[in-house]
């Protein structure tokens, strides 16, 4: 049950509780259904004031949904710092090393927006760095833009070396001429700013985040300035697909 839940459900039992007493006090629907109602037992009332009392004050399903979110908060950071740990571990095959904190992994929610009420975009939720302040460029793709975005058009892992391309296409001639022979998707179907602003982050990998019916609605992404041969392995794959299931399973409630 979410938050949202829990809460309705609280809501709900208050309510039939207060319509139930406020239905005794103006005999709704008839006197004669309370009469016989609450014939030898007038414990009811005592117990509707007694459930109005708890669900209005104690919230009980929202309480009980906030401290076993804790306990599931709790365990589901554990595991996404012990991914990391092991992508981290994978990373350090690099050479020269990556400096502290250039290796990242994020989390992507797709989430509808009123510029795209169908299939909505993907807004990155949690990041995670070794560094005190993480810092990320603002990025809210659709479907099908970068590699997080195809991804999701995909809908299934994808990974991305950068390397080349950035050292080939240094101005934007280059970039359109290069678009008009191989295709958008071959620049992740990005535009020459997104190009620019983007193309330091080398190594690029992504895998899905599903729903309990197998929907995607969301991704892992691991990204780091250089190293693409080193991080694309199978380790690092089934570490970000580990970590995407668990997400799955929470709904992103825990992330």
């Amino acid at each position: 049950m979410k938050r949202r839940g829990a809460r309705a459900a609280d809501k709900t039992a208050l309510m039939a509780a207060t319509l139930c007493l406020a239905g005794n006090s103006y005999k709704v629907p008839s006197p004669a259904f309370w009469d016989s109602l609450l014939q030898g037992r007038s414990y009811l009332l005592l117990g509707l004031l007694a459930l109005v009392g708890v669900f209005g004050a104690l919230t009980p399903f929202e309480s009980w949904h906030a401290r076993s979110l804790a306990d599931r908060n709790v365990t589901t950071r554990r595991q996404i710092m012990s991914s990391f740990g092991r992508i981290l571990e994978i990373s350090n095959g690099v050479d020269p090393p990556l400096p502290t904190g250039d290796l990242a992994l994020h989390v992507w929610k797709r989430q509808r927006t009123l510029r795209h009420p169908v299939h909505g975009v993907l807004k990155r939720v949690a990041t995670y760095r070794m560094a005190v302040s993480p810092m990320n460029r603002s990025f809210t793709p659709v479907r099908g833009v970068g590699v997080v975005g195809l991804c999701w058009k995909k809908d299934h892992e994808y990974r991305f070396d950068v390397t080349s391309l950035a050292d080939e296409l240094t101005d934007e001639g280059k970039f359109l001429s290069y678009v008009d022979e191989h295709g958008s998707e071959a620049v992740m179907n990005l535009n020459w700013v997104e190009f620019q602003q983007l193309k330091h982050r080398a190594a690029l990998f992504a895998t899905p985040i599903r729903n309990g019916r197998t929907k995607f609605v969301g991704c892992i992404s691991v990204d780091a300035s250089r190293g693409f041969s080193v991080l694309n392995c199978r380790e690092l794959i089934e570490e970000m697909s580990s970590l995407g299931l668990a997400i799955g399973r929470e709904e992103f409630e825990c992330t």
